[in-house]
């Protein structure tokens, strides 16, 4: 499907180490076409009006590792072809290409992250952004899955890596969106495409001080402890950085519990609300959607912007859903 795309096209991906990775193995495939890459409004899950209006000028847009909103993908398809690489819950856009293994009912264990999904797809050899992809969602997690682990272990071995190698270069790789450069995590795709050796990624200066500042700012918001209700382990955030992921990740992880991170520092008007449980995510994420919030998420992940009057009330609902 891909090699019929013509024209000027956009490749709009999430911020994270897996979009970043999907970016740069789709923009290798696609070397020679006429082509840019944006990501969205740093925490933002969908286009505002004038993203919309902006990107609705080229001819063809591919999104990867991000479920925009049904009307995000409407207004795009009016006049480009649109092609979607995801591997997040959410609906089937029938009127559009949609690679999307997980949301059409495959086990989601076989499709740890977009970068996979897409390396797959393009038929490319196991690779180094294929796997950063798969560590970036899953981090020390992922050695729980049997097949993808020993995918991993041979990686290694066969470059002369560890895991602990390419766990620090995902988190080298996020410092750009979790400081909020939104240009520097569209600049990382090509950064990608230019390196010849991996320690390219660890030796970056500039992601190497990116991460001592997020560091620090991360063991002072770990080091409280929040409050626990019902077994339900609840944070409350007010950081400028959007570490709102990677903390919800770490606070559900050491502690084996449900988990909700609220952060108020973020954005003016809006807050994040991140949920990490050990039930279905799929009926707090359309509940979210239904109340007009701007939600998304996976097997066992929510993550949703909403505005500050509406928090409280939201986060309340999404307790009553983890106590049932």
């Amino acid at each position: 499907m891909l090699e019929k795309l013509t024209g000027k096209g956009i490749l709009i991906h999430h911020w994270d180490t897996d979009g970043i990775c999907s970016a740069r193995l789709l923009l290798k495939h696609l070397e020679g076409k006429d082509i840019v890459n944006k990501t969205p409004t740093l925490g933002n899950y969908y286009l505002t009006d004038e993203e919309v209006k902006k990107y609705s000028q080229y001819d063809f847009v591919i999104v990867a590792d991000m479920t925009l909103t049904e009307e995000n993908i409407n207004e795009l398809a009016k006049n480009a072809q649109v092609a979607v690489f995801d591997h997040h819950l959410g609906k089937v856009y029938g009127n559009v290409f949609h690679h999307n293994p997980v949301i059409k009912g495959e086990n989601p264990d076989d499709y740890p992250s977009t970068s996979w999904i897409i390396n797959d797809y393009l038929k490319n050899d196991v690779n180094i952004f294929a796997i950063l992809g798969i560590i970036g969602d899953h981090e020390q997690k992922i050695k729980n899955n049997k097949r993808f682990a020993k995918i991993i272990d041979e990686f290694c071995k066969h470059n002369n890596l560890t895991f602990d190698d390419l766990h620090k270069m995902v988190y080298l790789l996020d410092t750009n969106y979790k400081i909020g450069q939104k240009e520097a995590v569209e600049q990382a795709p090509h950064h990608l495409l230019k390196i010849h050796n991996p320690e390219e990624i660890t030796k970056n200066q500039t992601w190497n001080q990116n991460l001592r500042n997020i560091n620090s700012e991360m063991e002072k918001i770990l080091n409280d402890p929040g409050e626990e209700t019902d077994g339900i382990i609840i944070k409350k955030l007010n950081t400028p950085y959007n570490i709102i992921s990677t903390i919800t990740r770490r606070v559900s992880w050491d502690s084996g519990k449900n988990c909700v991170v609220i952060n108020t520092g973020f954005f003016d008007d809006k807050d994040q609300i991140y949920m990490r449980g050990k039930k279905d995510a799929a009926p707090i994420i359309q509940r979210g959607k239904d109340l007009g919030f701007k939600c998304g998420g996976k097997k066992e992940v929510l993550g949703a912007i909403v505005p500050k009057d509406k928090s409280e009330s939201f986060v309340d609902e999404i307790l009553d859903f983890l106590r049932s």
